[in-house]
């Protein structure tokens, strides 16, 4: 008899980079702490308002009486008004957007890829990334039977990353035809910071070649520059004749409110049609989750100067954090290039100029996640972080820039992020010594 057979797409499936040093980790049985900066998994309590709707749970609103019904597909009206409350704050008018509440930022992802990109296994009209890109893209159009492609930005020896001249940007776009340009300007996974002068140029590029611009803004308002926020909703007609119509944005109440665990996003679009459409897709899905919408939708009642201050609270609380560790990694490892995060909540970490051909990030997180351990501060640890492999895209014949760097996520408390620089760099030599010894599967004893 025949065993049962497992698609091609399912045998060639590994986690995401952002999940497999947990993953890997989960199958420890010693009695070893995991510092876990591997993903942005955010410990900060939610807004206020959001607190007090979940304590409430059962004792007032909808589900006093037990039952949780299926919400309208397109989401609840006052979880829609509460994403339209949240851009109005940060100074960008609302007029003629609609909001369609997903399962999280991640299901506007996919509707993205599905509404802009295609037809399915046809390889054209790609989805345009800026690398290194969230890891989430390229996976989600690959589960649709889209594909990807991609410029890259460099990461310099000052910490800065490059953005790719406009050219370079409009000759991929001419060689490959996409149907969308992905921008997230409050950048994930490399703290990078868009201007809106630097939207404006991406979105005269959208017009001119028929692209959607996407705009991932997931971490709108956690920027340390001193600027002014930007946003898709930032450019008009005025500015980009032809831009309006086809503005899309991601929106989530995972990082900016604190609230990962909701799963509650949103697709936002000033394109009526493509809204109906999105919908129409949803309604396979039958709904968002009702009970995270009725806790982010406490948001639509909040004064937009109170949400201001919100908004500083957290960049206050990451600045400093960001900042300090930065100067610490520096102090600790002669040569570490740290990313400078301007925006987001993280940073990329690149040894190249401390490390050999004997590197490789993978390995390394592997290796923390499966063996490494350090004595610190009377306890045993080890720290996971994310291989910043899976956030490139390279053409074939290209080098992938992440096999020397790795991403941090400032989601720990202080005292624990205090504990990083220590354990990396003591992880780092043991690393190396068990590649010399020859204990690292794969790789060569040159170190």
């Amino acid at each position: 008899m025949r065993a049962a057979e497992i698609s091609e797409y399912y045998l060639g499936r590994t986690p995401s980079v952002i999940r497999m040093a947990q993953i890997e980790f989960g199958r420890r049985k010693d009695r070893v702490d995991a510092v876990n900066v591997a993903i942005g998994n955010v410990s900060l309590p939610m807004h206020p308002a959001m607190r007090k709707r979940m304590r409430s749970l059962g004792s007032e609103g909808p589900f006093t009486d037990g039952v949780v019904k299926y919400t309208p597909t397109v989401g609840l009206d006052e979880t829609r008004r509460a994403f339209l409350k949240i851009i109005g704050s940060s100074g960008f008018s609302t007029d003629g957007l609609d909001v369609q509440v997903t399962d999280g930022g991640s299901q506007a992802m996919e509707y993205v890829v599905l509404g802009t990109c295609g037809p399915a296994g046809s390889g054209r009209r790609p989805l345009l990334l800026i690398d290194a890109a969230y890891t989430n893209y390229p996976a989600f159009a690959g589960r649709v039977g889209r594909t990807t492609v991609s410029v890259t930005r460099r990461l310099m020896d000052n910490g800065t990353f490059t953005l790719p001249d406009i050219g370079r940007i409009e000759r991929t776009i001419v060689d490959h035809d996409p149907g969308a340009m992905v921008v997230i300007p409050y950048d994930n996974p490399t703290g990078h910071f868009y201007d809106q002068k630097t939207l404006l140029l991406l979105a005269r590029l959208c017009v001119e070649h028929n692209l959607w611009m996407v705009s991932d803004e997931a971490y709108r308002e956690l920027f340390y520059t001193g600027e002014n926020a930007s946003s898709v909703w930032g450019i008009t007609d005025s500015e980009v004749p032809g831009i309006e119509g086809r503005r899309i944005s991601i929106e989530t109440a995972s990082k900016v409110w604190n609230a990962c665990g909701l799963r509650i996003g949103a697709l936002v679009t000033d394109n009526p049609e493509f809204h109906r459409r999105a919908v129409a897709e949803a309604t396979a899905n039958l709904c968002p989750n009702a009970v995270g919408q009725w806790i982010f939708g406490a948001l639509a009642y909040e004064d937009q100067e109170a949400l201001k201050g919100w908004y500083e609270t957290q960049r206050s609380y990451y600045k400093p954090l960001i900042t300090s560790f930065a100067e610490e990694m520096r102090r600790r490892l002669d040569g570490i290039i740290v990313s400078s995060p301007e925006a987001s909540i993280y940073s990329v970490i690149d040894v190249r100029n401390i490390a050999g051909e004997w590197f490789d990030a993978k390995q390394f997180v592997m290796y923390c996640a499966r063996e490494g351990a350090v004595d610190l501060d009377g306890a045993r640890h080890t720290l996971l972080v994310a291989p910043m492999e899976g956030f490139y895209n390279p053409a074939p014949g290209e080098t992938n820039p992440g096999k020397t760097q790795m991403r941090i996520a400032y989601v720990e408390p202080p005292d624990r992020m205090k504990l990083v620089p220590r354990l990396f760099g003591t992880l780092l030599t043991n690393y190396r010594a068990a590649v010399q010894e020859g204990r690292i599967v794969g790789q060569t004893r040159t170190a």
